[in-house]
């Protein structure tokens, strides 16, 4: 079975719809076609967000825009070169001001962090989905990494080198949403919050946690569980994360 991830379906396919004239019906011969597939794209890029990954098939996509299972395939090959069409699609929408030549690489780069993490904060599902070694190679895509790459034009960075300072600021970006997202699928899932779920816990706990047999980790736990209301904390992580991803980008750009 293919993964669900970008990448995975075939190459030629992907490339020709994500590059191919806009005008459909300038380059389809038949009869008229009911529907384009940026509406196919559409229709499944709504479908992901509402009921996640397991939901989006080719069947309920075809239902969502009102043609039949089979029609759904003369616009698009199948779900792996679906999933490249959705990703750059939505890389294509992304709000992407002008790099203001006041602002240091650092208030940029964080910049750059934050509209990455709204995207996959908006469309969990893309955690799961947008590959960073094979993402689909499409206008939304190249206009995102153009726009990125700008983020560091001051630093002096030689061009690989800037290159891994973006794929490590977005590797964060995503295992950070990743975690995110289990811990919202946690709370779901239970239906109970992280609060509720460590105060019904906690007699358990008390006698479970030795103070003189783990004497670091219930100082260190009580302390962080005390600051963030939980074992961990969404927005802590964040700022912590980012920061410190950061810091250490200002040792390779700031030692040059």
């Amino acid at each position: 079975m293919t993964a669900d991830r970008t990448g995975a379906g075939s190459p030629s396919a992907t490339l020709a719809l994500l590059w191919g004239p806009s005008n459909e019906a300038s380059r389809r011969k038949g009869p008229a076609r009911s529907v384009t597939v940026a509406q196919v794209v559409d229709a499944a890029l709504a479908l992901a967000d509402e009921q996640g990954l397991t939901a989006l098939t080719m069947r309920a996509v075809a239902e969502r825009v009102g043609i039949s299972t089979m029609s759904v395939y003369t616009y698009v090959p199948g779900k792996p070169e679906l999933l490249d069409l959705m990703v750059d699609a939505l890389y294509a929408r992304m709000e992407r001001r002008s790099w203001d030549a006041s602002e240091s690489w650092r208030e940029r780069v964080s910049t750059l962090a934050e509209e990455n993490r709204m995207l996959l904060l908006q469309h969990p599902w893309m955690t799961e989905v947008a590959a960073l070694s094979r993402p689909p190679l499409g206008p939304g895509l190249m206009a995102k990494y153009e726009h990125e790459l700008a983020a560091f034009d001051d630093t002096a960075l030689s061009d690989v080198d800037t290159d891994s300072a973006l794929s490590w600021v977005l590797g964060f970006v995503q295992a950070h949403c990743r975690a995110a997202h289990d811990a919202r699928r946690a709370t779901t899932d239970t239906a109970i919050s992280d609060a509720e779920w460590w105060e019904a816990n906690q007699p358990i706990l008390a006698r479970a946690f030795d103070p003189e047999r783990y004497p670091r980790a219930v100082r260190v736990g009580a302390a962080a569980g005390e600051a963030q209301g939980s074992a961990w904390s969404e927005e802590r992580a964040w700022e912590f994360g980012l920061a410190r991803t950061l810091d250490g980008l200002a040792v390779l750009i700031e030692g040059r």
